[in-house]
Parts: C-alpha cells; structure tokens; sequence
C-alpha cells in the first residue's frame, strides 16, 4: 500500500504562542509531528506539505477578520512566520506554486522526490491547481494527515480528498484547532465517510 504523509501548515505563525495567528496549544504537538516526519523520513514515505504563502493584498487577509473567510496578516512571504517549524521542516522539497504546470509535466516533475511543497493563499490546499495532477501522480492508497488547524485548513484538505475517494487516516495527536469544539464536530461527520482517526504511537 503507498502512503503519503500530508503535512498542514506547521508554519511558525500557526504553531508557535508568539506567531501571528497561534493555534492554542499547537506547540504540545511538536513531538507527535517531529514522530511522524522521521519516521517516514527513515522509512522512504513522501512527505507532502502544504504552505501559506501569503501577501497583504490577498483575499483572504483582513484587518478586521471574521475568521471563517478572512484571518489577520499570517504567514507573510519572507517572514520568519511563514518558515515550518524544526521539526516538520523539509530538507530539500520541490515547490509547487499557484502557477499550474500542465497536468502532464507533473509526474516527471515529482518522481523520486521525497518532499513536495505545495505554496497556497487560501485555507484549502485544493486552490492551488496542481494539487489534483500532484495527488493523480502520486496515486496514494491512504493519506496520513496531521498539522493545523483541525477546523480550518485540515478540515479542507480532508473534506477534499474524501470528496476524490481517497482514503484518510488522520494523527490527532500532532494535530490542534482554533476552536476545538467545531472540529471536533467536523471530525465525527468525516468518521462516517471513511475518515479514520489514529495517534502517532499506533501508527507508527
């Protein structure tokens, strides 16, 4: 079975209490993440990260927030807040910007890659147009998801890939929300549409 570790916006202005748009307590996952990343590191896995890219101009940037639609300035490009953090950083991914590559050049682009870098300006992954050639390239049989938000930008990308029939496994351990709650809801309607939940120590 080829699995795909899909890691969500562990960017410092997310993950860390003095980032611009902290996730509570997203710090304590650090080591679940840290975990999962050189475990399939070491084991040959395909590491998938996704990325805010941001600008102050983008849409989805306001100084007045409703933080459904819009958040405050996060993750700005070239500032410390939009870098991983440590122990989710890649060594040497391939980026994959909002530019769309021809479906047809991808394969050749990402085969024998390991890390793959998937920049976006939106909460969901699946704005940026190469995500569809990079998963058909890819062809995973279960993806491992973790990262941030649980209720917003992983919320996204699970919804995403359930709507493609793939199969999802996500690490609620090295994962956190903004509002627990709503994700925790969000987690019980995925479970019924072949959403499986998983903590890093059995999975691996």
């Amino acid at each position: 079975m080829k699995i795909v570790l899909w890691d969500v916006d562990t960017q410092r202005d997310f993950m860390l209490p003095e980032g611009k748009l902290y996730v509570p307590g997203a710090e304590e996952t650090a080591p679940a993440m840290a975990r999962l990343v050189g475990a399939v590191r070491e084991a040959g896995v395909v590491h998938v990260a996704s990325a805010d890219d941001h600008e102050l101009t983008d849409p989805e940037i306001s100084d007045e927030p409703d933080f459904q639609n819009t958040y405050p300035p996060h993750c700005l490009r070239g500032t410390p807040g939009a870098e991983k953090i440590d122990e989710t950083k890649q060594s040497d991914p391939l980026p994959l910007s909002l530019v769309p590559y021809p479906p047809g050049l991808v394969p050749g682009l990402v085969d024998g890659r390991r890390e793959i870098l998937l920049l976006k300006k939106n909460f969901d992954v699946f704005t940026n147009p190469n995500t569809d050639a990079l998963l058909d390239a890819l062809d995973p049989k279960e993806l491992v998801v973790f990262g941030v938000a649980t209720d917003v930008c992983d919320d996204a990308a699970i919804r995403g890939f359930l709507r493609r029939d793939l199969r999802v496994t996500f690490v609620e351990d090295a994962a956190r929300g903004l509002d627990e709650v709503r994700g925790g809801r969000g987690r019980v309607r995925d479970d019924r549409h072949g959403h499986r939940a998983a903590c890093v120590s059995r999975r691996w």
